[in-house]
């Protein structure tokens, strides 16, 4: 009998492993390099070696593993096929079937996006734990996003759904994102986005700020002043809040989620973000939508493990 299943979250240096019984309790969990020379090649094959190597560890036959879960950084389709992961340098090909050829056969192997299976991850074992319709924000150096509707992720044709960083929240900006547009919500809402608002304030106001004194400026550092009390801090925060809740306020609106789960190393500023958004949220959000519960993301770098994990069990 089948006990056991496995979830693979790649990242750009690490992929970090779980090894779950079929409750979902993790069971072990270990990285192994990310190895990208020769177009990523050697990625799913070191993650096959690693798994048979702890099934090895562990007594385990190919009969006693339920399956494996691979997230990718890239848009994945339903059946497993990623389109482009530029950063693993991978084109487009089928995950599933080439890792279930790489294990020998008999274990079913399914993929998805990294951000919208932390974002399954989250809703199964973390902060949106028992909603079945939740969205995951991810507030770091960019802005990710993942949708489960019914307890399953909205991938979309081409994997592309959960991209709501770059939602246009915002007209009169000239600054191009990473995605070629103007005006995305990933350039106020993420770590980045927090300096580039304090940048614009700090340039525009004569008063006085240590922030002005750091050589360095960045997103942690701007919220523990604001809440030592910088007149300078706090208004750049407020203004963070004005565009990360205008943001959520869209999803809201179209997805009516029964929670948001706020991840991310902007997150790491703890519950003071959500009073921060909760003002603009409830002005632009649909009323149908108003009463969406906000929690802050609880299982940190583990989600797409579990996410991965989840894909499978």
């Amino acid at each position: 009998m089948s006990n056991y299943a496995f979830g693979a979250d790649i990242g750009g240096t690490t992929v970090k492993i779980g090894m779950f019984d079929k409750e979902g309790n993790k069971q072990d969990a270990w990285e192994i390099p990310t190895r990208t020379e020769n177009n990523g090649s050697n990625i799913l094959p070191d993650i096959a070696a690693s798994i048979k190597e702890k099934m090895k560890e562990n007594s385990l036959g190919n009969d006693d593993v339920i399956g494996i879960g691979i997230t990718a950084p890239g848009p994945v389709q339903e059946d497993g096929t990623i389109l482009v992961a530029v950063n693993l340098g991978w084109g487009t090909f089928n995950i599933p079937n080439t890792m279930e050829n790489l294990m020998g056969g008999g274990i079913k192997v399914k993929a998805g996006n990294d951000a919208n299976l932390a974002a399954l991850g989250e809703q199964w074992k973390g902060g949106g734990r028992g909603c079945k319709d939740m969205v995951m924000v991810t507030l770091g150096t960019g802005v990710g996003g993942g949708v489960i509707i019914g307890g399953k992720v909205i991938a979309g044709v081409t994997g592309s759904a959960g991209e709501i960083g770059h939602m246009h929240i915002e007209d009169d900006e000239t600054d191009v994102c990473n995605c070629g547009n103007c005006g995305c919500f990933e350039q106020y809402a993420s770590a980045t986005g927090v300096v580039r608002i304090a940048k614009r304030i700090l340039a525009k106001t004569k008063k006085d700020s240590s922030l002005r004194k750091l050589e360095t400026l960045t997103s942690k550092d701007i919220f523990d002043e604001a809440k030592n009390g910088d007149e300078v801090a706090i208004e750049i925060t407020e203004k963070y809040g004005y565009y990360l809740g205008k943001g959520l306020a869209l999803i809201a609106t179209v997805i009516n989620p029964e929670m948001i789960v706020l991840g991310g190393g902007v997150s790491k500023a703890g519950e003071g973000i959500i009073r921060l958004l909760k003002p603009s949220f409830e002005k632009y959000v649909f009323k149908g939508a108003r009463e969406t519960k906000f929690a802050l993301a609880t299982l940190g770098n583990d989600a797409g493990m579990y996410g991965a994990a989840k894909l499978v069990l």
